[in-house]
């Protein structure tokens, strides 16, 4: 499997946002969104075998929640789905940040899905995501759409709609992009989206969506990396 970190932080999005976590975050995506934080993944990254990569894990105790992520770690679910089988053995709990992209009805159910829906602002990444990967999702689940303007939250508020989200995923999350390049301020003046617009909209159309926002970008500097 290849890697391109592992380190140990706080989650900071999804309902998990704030708590300790194991970021494993693997290497190369097929999708190239226009607002991505995360081009340093796109290729490269080490091989480590999955004896090495539980090591790695054990010597971060006693954290025992980790995500995968990426790049889009489904990309290697060959050898990713028997490590989370593996590590679930143990007691961890594990998520997956994917883009959906990826067929998901194999990613064992006790596994938390992260699925990110691409909105018009992804670019050449949007309408990416498989709509049979609804029927994949639990209540553990959770889908985000991250939004850069008023045609991305429409987009997500008709795609929620359509799909009667909330009965399918346990948590519908709207998350504001940040800029391409944000200043190393930690305020949300790096963000493409207002939040408090998007708030504004949230409430006017009844959404059953949480706000989420990104809060490593706000401890540390929005460019910082393995944090």
């Amino acid at each position: 499997m290849y890697l391109i970190e592992l380190y140990k932080s706080v989650q900071g999005e999804s309902s998990f946002a704030g708590l300790p976590c194991i970021f494993v975050r693997l290497a190369g995506c097929n999708l190239r969104c226009a607002w991505c934080d995360s081009e340093y993944t796109f290729t490269g990254g080490k091989p480590f075998t999955e004896d090495e990569i539980v090591a790695q894990i054990e010597a971060l105790a006693p954290c025992r929640l980790i995500e995968f992520t990426g790049g889009e770690p489904m990309l290697q679910a060959r050898e990713l789905l028997p490590l989370m089988d593996r590590l679930l053995a143990q007691d961890y709990t594990l998520m997956i940040e994917t883009s959906g992209e990826r067929p998901l009805a194999e990613v064992p159910k006790a596994v938390h899905k992260i699925v990110d829906v691409k909105c018009p602002s992804a670019g050449s990444a949007a309408n990416s995501f498989r709509l049979e990967n609804l029927s994949a999702l639990t209540k553990n689940d959770e889908v985000k759409f991250v939004l850069s303007d008023r045609a991305d939250y429409e987009f997500a508020r008709d795609f929620i709609r359509a799909h009667v989200l909330e009965e399918k995923a346990g948590q519908i999350l709207l998350s504001p992009a940040f800029q391409k390049t944000p200043s190393p301020q930690r305020t949300a003046d790096n963000m493409a989206l207002d939040p408090r617009k998007l708030v504004d909209w949230m409430l006017a159309d009844g959404l059953p969506a949480r706000l989420s926002l990104q809060i490593h970008k706000f401890i540390w500097e929005p460019q910082k990396k393995g944090v």
